[in-house]
């Protein structure tokens, strides 16, 4: 376990953290705990020597319904009574708020895999989009639900959806708030594949960021970094990022160990050094 929280249970198991959102009897809504819990966990887990991939599940039967929409009424109805600008900056400081924690999942260094399933409802797409991964169960209902509540979703899903998904997709998605299946997910490549069910498809993530583990810290953390530099550039830009990142980093312990596994015929054990 990593601390106590209120809306998250976090399980180690060798290099991968597996990250339980776990309010089930209310759908694991977003409500304060969850905003105020979720960058202080991925904090956490980027610091974390031992961690080298995130696995994000859920408790209960669904993955999230979205927005606590009960507890976080303040913020849709306004912080402060009232006309005028300064009556609406508590609300613009909330939004930023809720931006900042989803965003620290996306600057994590490490690989975040999310395994959905249930009910993946509005700000669970914005939270699932900034994952690295994504696999669903069979069961997963995906819908940009912010539409549907007379609300344009502000948490990432219009930044970051385009590059997985592309325009089309996302415009279908974000103008009708229609619910999508597992099968349309994978479909329109929102995710990578579809399992049985929600045991299956955790398994499954967790098999993957055990992998993911076995390979050198550095070079899968730096292979993110790179990915994340070169999102909006140009491919020469990108190409010397790559180029300066490598010159500074490849003299690496777990380089050596990679040639000398090599030339041994045995699988490598990677440090991050």
């Amino acid at each position: 376990m990593l601390g106590n929280y209120e809306a998250f249970e976090v399980e180690i198991e060798t290099h991968v953290a597996t990250v339980w959102m776990s309010n089930p009897a209310r759908g694991n809504a977003m409500g304060p705990a969850f905003w105020k819990e979720l960058p202080v966990v991925m904090h956490a887990l980027d610091g974390h020597p031992d961690i080298r991939a995130v696995v994000l599940a859920a408790r209960g039967p669904h993955f999230t319904v979205g927005l606590d929409l009960k507890a976080m009424a303040h913020v849709l109805l306004g912080t402060v009574a009232g006309r005028g600008a300064a009556a609406r900056l508590p609300v613009l400081e909330q939004i930023k708020e809720f931006q900042r924690a989803v965003t620290d999942v996306a600057r994590c260094r490490k690989p975040v895999i999310a395994a959905i399933h249930g009910y993946c409802l509005g700000g669970g797409i914005d939270l699932i989009t900034a994952c690295d991964i994504r696999v669903a169960a069979a069961d997963a209902v995906f819908s940009v639900r912010e539409t549907r509540i007379a609300i344009v979703a502000d948490v990432g899903t219009l930044q970051r959806l385009p590059a997985i998904i592309g325009k089309g997709h996302v415009a279908e998605l974000v103008y009708s708030g229609d619910d999508v299946s597992a099968q349309r997910a994978k479909e329109i490549h929102l995710v990578n594949d579809v399992y049985a069910d929600q045991a299956a498809t955790v398994q499954a993530a967790r098999a993957l960021a055990a992998r993911i583990a076995e390979n050198s810290p550095l070079a899968v953390s730096g292979a993110k970094q790179v990915m994340a530099f070169c999102e909006g550039k140009s491919v020469e830009d990108g190409l010397e990022y790559v180029a300066l990142w490598n010159a500074a980093f490849i003299e690496s312990a777990d380089l050596m160990e990679a040639m000398q596994a090599f030339a041994e015929k045995r699988k490598a054990t990677f440090t991050g050094k």
